[in-house]
């Protein structure tokens, strides 16, 4: 028979430790606009806005986020609902399958909470006309009854501020884009940008660790503070294991390096698409399916995820004809590159 059943406060104490990682992991997003490190020209401008909005005593315009993932949509979602002492209800676009799914959540708003659509590019057509009233007007129309016997009704709703978050602007229609006040993308941070963000979570999480392991931790980020956040966790558990718990620069990098995060931030997946391409290929051009298939990923995947940073980092390029490898990623793979004719008309060399 398991303890806690002998004596049910183990049970208790295991649960509390649970619940308080969950928290602890929680923590590491900030909660208020001058704890946020980075996006200096969205921060002046979403200060700005904040501030105008409670002298008027009223709630904040619609915002829109964009930008890759990981960049902080969600946590400056939860910070317009800090600064302005409201509630934040969360929900993503490919939740909202009907018109009633989004009814069910602006029926439950209070006068200026904060509602955050995630993904929202993915919103059906039918629940994004529901939204253009509810965003404009504060109105909800509802169709109550089926056939000829149906009939719309209207409720006043209070006001609320709609912050929608999104990886690509252009799937947004024009009307649902024009409705926001304040369209803002988010940028790849700087290594010392997140050399600031590792040191913050560490403190968080009690990770004892120097300025030389926090810069090795955070120049292999992609520029982006969840990875970060999330190497300085794997890395903290494998000082743990294989070290004295201290990071300093030698223990993140062997560290990173076991999770397969080599010098430049490119993990497996990433090393597995320029090895294909180098070798399989030739080089390209290549289409995205084919290289998906070559490394076992989806088509969306490796357009979304990976290769928005092997572009930013000069390894591959987009073209018409399809994917092509740089010489940046030939040298990083250590492998020679392939004659080109002089003419460039040719694919096949």
């Amino acid at each position: 028979m398991r303890d806690e059943f002998l004596d049910p406060g183990i049970g208790a104490a295991a649960d509390d430790v649970v619940a308080s990682e969950i928290e602890l992991e929680a923590g590491l997003r900030p909660r208020a606009l001058d704890e946020f490190v980075g996006q200096r020209e969205l921060k002046e401008h979403l200060r700005i806005v904040l501030e105008a909005a409670r002298k008027r005593e009223q709630p904040v315009d619609h915002l829109l986020f964009a930008g890759p993932p990981g960049l902080g949509k969600t946590t400056l979602a939860g910070i317009v609902a800090t600064e302005m002492g409201v509630h934040l209800h969360v929900t993503s676009g490919p939740a909202l399958e009907r018109a009633g799914d989004l009814a069910a959540i602006l029926t439950k708003l209070e006068d200026g909470d904060v509602l955050f659509i995630d993904e929202i590019h993915r919103l059906s057509r039918a629940v994004e006309e529901i939204l253009y009233p509810a965003m404009e007007d504060f109105q909800l129309d509802i169709v109550v009854g089926k056939g000829p016997a149906a009939s719309s009704i209207r409720l006043t709703m209070p006001p609320f501020t709609l912050v929608g978050a999104t990886t690509r602007t252009g799937m947004i229609t024009g009307p649902l884009r024009d409705r926001f006040g304040l369209v803002a993308r988010l940028d790849y941070y700087d290594a010392e940008e997140l050399q600031s963000i590792v040191e913050r979570a560490a403190r968080i999480l009690d990770v004892s660790i120097d300025s030389d392991g926090a810069w090795e931790i955070a120049r292999r980020s992609r520029g982006t503070p969840r990875i970060a956040n999330r190497l300085l966790r794997r890395v903290r558990d494998f000082a743990e294991v294989r070290a004295d718990g201290t990071i300093d620069a030698k223990v993140a990098r062997e560290g990173l390096a076991l999770f397969g995060v080599d010098d430049r931030g490119l993990d497996k997946v990433d090393r597995a698409i320029l090895t294909a391409l180098c070798t399989t290929f030739n080089g390209g051009p290549v289409g995205l399916s084919t290289v998906a298939i070559s490394v076992g990923e989806q088509p969306e995947t490796v357009e979304d995820v990976y290769e928005p940073f092997l572009i930013t980092q000069g390894m591959i390029a987009r073209t018409p004809r399809g994917r092509v490898v740089l010489d940046a990623a030939y040298e990083h793979l250590g492998l020679a590159p392939p004659r080109r004719s002089s003419s460039g008309s040719s694919l096949f060399d």
